[in-house]
């Protein structure tokens, strides 16, 4: 088993000088720099009383100084838990209850918003956890606002100087991240990765891109950014607004400038290709590779990509928090298959299909498990698929199914058809339940500007090009399907209340 900060300090050593982690517009770190300030937060922290096995809850935005902090608690024998301080104050109380935290690192902001500010958060739409109110210790990112604890330490304190910068021995068994799955308020779901599966996801990465000793990643992803430094590129960081929470990806998309890869969410993409489509964003034109993840890349995505971006290689990332990534498919291959192509899975990992069809994974990729439950040999991943060669092909969802008269549907097995349709950008299926527990089958479109009647393109094509038992009783054509949380996924819930108001 290897451990993700030994490598990268190997990698320091090989390439000392070449440029590692940087902001966008500003000069990077080289790669001795960023280990040498990795080991002084990791000394820094440990001076100040974190003690391996601590958790460190994380709300602070995605810079450098926060990468840093990351890698430097990991490294000093903590854990990092990524804690929404955006899912309501019981949830984020029933998670923080569940992992125990003794540090918590806290954007200032949120510590005034959630605080003194509480009522102008509130009238901004934000019902968010008392943070100051936490018992831990704390650490502020920012200047310190009304709200921050007395005694909090600035972050920008843990990267000043130290007398010891090597890093702590090598410990693949620890846990590295804690990071929470969506769940209920009852049963909060927390997936606890060590730096060997880490590791193994990174390294699987890396073998799936073409990035390499010389290429520059834009992008705020953790993990897409850690596979950049094992192999030797540069990963250079968006700038976030001030007060904002997202990066805008028409701005983040106009700043690539010299960048030979990205990162996207299949919803971010399709904004920065309709701002390029009306003339408002020059496309990029350095992109050699665009990785796109988060949620399901579809044909009709893919099509508009190669037309605005003719030069760029796509990949579609297939994985989820426990185990990342699974699959990885080109755009190319995508398109020309059949179905819903996610590909052979990465190197390491190994997959099964279930007696119902269901997805089911291992590999040394796999997290340790969810906090408090025994350990994890497999994941069931809620998705069907079956096997096309050496290749996976995802047919449907379980958790997505509906059901109408005796038939079970999953859309994940007909979406991927319908936008292939031309005229269609975007399609998702919903099931409005009525009072016997039957559905009724809707299908929210989102039409290419200028293709006429797609209604009724889909009402003549649809019979031939899928199951009958699943052509839908409606189609709403809607000006965007809702998405939801960081890597907007498609959120069918808001889908049904959408096509349920415009069917009443």
């Amino acid at each position: 088993m290897t451990d993700f900060l030994a490598e990268l300090t190997a990698r320091a050593e090989r390439i000392p000088d070449a440029s590692a982690l940087g902001t966008v517009g500003k000069r990077a770190l080289t790669y001795r720099e960023l280990v040498d300030s990795i080991g002084r937060v990791a000394h820094n922290l440990g001076e100040a009383g974190f003690a391996p096995g601590d958790r460190m809850l994380f709300s602070i935005r995605p810079s450098v100084s926060s990468a840093l902090l990351i890698f430097g608690a990991i490294a000093a024998g903590g854990t990092i838990v990524f804690v929404d301080p955006g899912v309501g104050p019981e949830l984020f109380a029933n998670r923080v209850g569940l992992v125990e935290p003794t540090w918590a690192a806290t954007e200032s902001l949120l510590y005034a918003v959630s605080g003194p500010l509480a009522g102008f958060g509130r009238r901004k739409g934000l019902e968010l956890p008392r943070f100051g109110a936490l018992d831990v210790r704390h650490i502020h990112s920012g200047v310190w606002l009304p709200g921050t604890p007395f005694g909090s330490t600035p972050a920008r304190r843990f990267t000043g100087g130290a007398p010891e910068t090597a890093l702590p021995a090598a410990q693949p068994d620890a846990a590295a991240l804690i990071v929470f799955t969506s769940g209920t308020t009852d049963e909060p779901k927390a997936v606890v990765h060590t730096r060997a599966s880490l590791s193994a996801g990174l390294a699987a990465m890396g073998g799936k891109t073409s990035l390499a000793p010389g290429a520059f990643l834009h992008t705020e992803q953790l993990m897409m950014g850690l596979p950049a430094l094992m192999a030797g590129a540069r990963w250079a960081m968006p700038r976030y607004p001030r007060f904002g929470t997202h990066i805008d990806p028409v701005r983040f998309t106009r700043n690539l400038r010299s960048a030979t890869h990205a990162f996207y969410t299949p919803a971010d993409l399709a904004c920065a290709l309709d701002a390029i489509e009306a003339g408002d964003l020059a496309a990029p034109t350095n992109l050699r590779q665009v990785a796109l993840g988060g949620a399901p890349v579809t044909s009709a995505l893919l099509r508009r990509a190669r037309k605005s971006l003719p030069d760029t290689e796509f990949l579609a990332i297939y994985g989820m928090t426990e185990i990342l990534p699974v699959a990885v498919a080109t755009g190319t291959a995508k398109l020309a298959h059949d179905g819903d192509l996610l590909g052979a899975p990465v190197r390491g990992v190994r997959a099964r299909i279930a007696d119902d069809g269901e997805l089911l994974l291992s590999g040394p990729n796999l997290c340790r498990g969810y906090l408090g439950a025994q350990p994890l040999t497999e994941i069931a991943t809620g998705d069907l698929a079956r096997w096309d060669g050496a290749e996976l092909v995802l047919t449907g969802r379980k958790k997505d199914m509906m059901i109408r008269g005796k038939t079970n549907i999953y859309p994940g097995l007909y979406e991927p058809v319908i936008t292939a349709i031309d005229g269609v950008r975007e399609a998702i299926m919903v099931g409005l339940p009525d009072e016997i527990g039957d559905e009724r089958i809707v299908l929210a479109v989102v039409t290419e500007p200028g293709s006429g009647d797609v209604v009724a393109l889909l009402r003549e094509r649809l019979p031939k090009v899928i199951d009958t038992t699943a052509v839908p009783d409606d189609i709403v054509v809607v000006q965007r399907i809702p998405v939801s949380g960081r890597t907007n996924k498609p959120d069918r819930a808001a889908v049904r209340e959408l096509v349920g108001r415009l069917l009443a």
